[in-house]
């Protein structure tokens, strides 16, 4: 199914489709939060959306991917009522962020309960 190689391409090579599509999603609002957190003026808009890049930069270290799907999942989910709370005006940026974010959640919560727990995704680099 999946041909683990230990280099950095081959991490990168071997991954699913459903864990590219997690990717995707999250530089999508990973970039939208910079972007808002800059334009209005909210510096913790702005350092959750530097969180999402900091999640990215470990799972391509491949760096316990399980445990990054279930600590992404609630992370994702609290920015929405937040927001909700937050926010007095919606804008296009807002809805999409929102609508993306949805989808990552659902995407993370089947990785996670799809990845077994005993993984070589979940050990360390070099651990072995």
């Amino acid at each position: 199914m999946k041909n683990k190689q230990n280099n950095s391409t081959g991490q990168r090579d071997s991954l699913t489709q459903l864990q590219w599509l997690a990717v995707v999603l999250a530089v999508i609002t990973g970039v939208l939060h910079v972007y808002a957190g800059v334009v209005e003026g909210r510096v913790p808009v702005a350092l959750a959306g530097v969180g999402y890049a900091g999640v990215l930069v470990l799972f391509f270290l491949d760096y316990r991917r399980r445990l990054l799907y279930l600590v992404g999942i609630p992370y994702t989910a609290i920015q929405i009522p937040l927001w909700l709370v937050v926010k007095s005006e919606y804008g296009v940026v807002d809805y999409v962020d929102k609508a993306v974010q949805v989808v990552l959640i659902l995407v993370l919560l089947y990785l996670y309960l799809n990845t077994p727990s005993g993984s070589a995704e979940n050990t360390p680099p070099g651990a072995d």
